[in-house]
């Protein structure tokens, strides 16, 4: 918290067999620096900023089926604030910003669209734990993994896609990273600029004219 800069205020206890760890956060900002999630432009460049797979690792973990070294960097990723990509993104011409977690890349991907536009994403741009691509292959995913596909049927069109890569698009994050909707003349500066971060980014994708859908995927 004190990384992040918040202060803790108030808090109560449960008496439960495992141990519990939530926050409510309040926070202000000035309106003039709102990162809004849903004002791309036709052009821009789409940054992922942390590479999934992250539910399809600490689910089989439990399992006892993903690897040490996997859970390890899934570890690294939720550990890593999206505040040090954000002071860094601040610095371009970014359009839109949201974070990944519950409803997968794609349907946090699904809540930068609007009737104005669609987004095309390129599956062999997308970074991910590597281990996830056999887990998933073993059926090793998560119901929240099968409810995002579930909600975003008719939202989506997987073009040649394997099935694994497909769950790994789906997959619930928690403490994912980054969506960053930016400049196309900005993108590989600021690609370059992330580039020092552990975990890495990649672009996976791009604003485009409306299509009957709102998200195409392509291998």
């Amino acid at each position: 918290m004190l990384e992040a800069g918040g202060v803790l205020c108030g808090g109560h206890s449960i008496n439960d067999e495992e141990p519990k760890y939530g926050l409510s956060v309040t926070g202000v900002v000035h309106p003039d620096k709102i990162m809004r999630n849903n004002n791309c432009e036709v052009g821009d460049k789409i940054i992922l900023t942390k590479p999934l797979g992250v539910g399809i690792i600490t689910t089989s973990y439990k399992a006892g089926e993903a690897s040490e070294e996997s859970y390890a960097q899934a570890i690294r990723g939720m550990q890593r604030l999206n505040k040090y990509a954000v002071e860094i993104a601040k610095n371009y011409r970014i359009h839109s910003v949201t974070d990944v977690t519950g409803f997968g890349f794609l349907g946090h991907l699904n809540e930068m669209v609007t009737p104005e536009y669609s987004i095309s994403v390129g599956a062999a741009d997308v970074l991910y734990i590597k281990e996830a691509e056999r887990l998933a292959a073993e059926d090793l995913i998560t119901g929240g993994g099968i409810k995002n596909r579930k909600y975003l049927q008719d939202k989506v069109s997987l073009r040649g896609l394997s099935t694994p890569m497909e769950e790994i698009l789906f997959d619930p994050q928690t403490s994912g990273g980054l969506l960053i909707s930016v400049h196309p003349d900005d993108a590989a500066d600021l690609l370059a600029a992330l580039s020092g971060q552990d975990p890495p980014c990649c672009i996976v994708g791009e604003v485009i004219p409306r299509e009957d859908v709102n998200i195409i995927v392509t291998q």
